[in-house]
């Protein structure tokens, strides 16, 4: 498994000690690791957030009709 190193603020460190002493997580390693993996999946759930409209989407009307669906 690759290592990695980072550095972090003192808050976060706190945070995940507290939850290991609380019997969370074994150790620092493995709460790292499982927080670092529901971060990953949780931003590729709901994905960066993008305030422009989606691509596509034209400001008169679905495919360029005003007021029809066409399909």
């Amino acid at each position: 498994m690759p290592k990695v190193e980072i550095t972090i603020p003192e808050h976060l460190e706190m945070q995940i000690a507290q939850l290991v002493e609380r019997g969370e997580f074994l150790n620092r390693e493995e709460a790292i690791e499982d927080l670092l993996s529901t971060g990953l999946k949780a931003y590729k759930t709901s994905g960066p957030t993008n305030e422009e409209e989606e691509p596509g989407y034209e400001d008169d009307g679905m495919m360029g009709h005003d007021d029809e669906y066409v399909f």
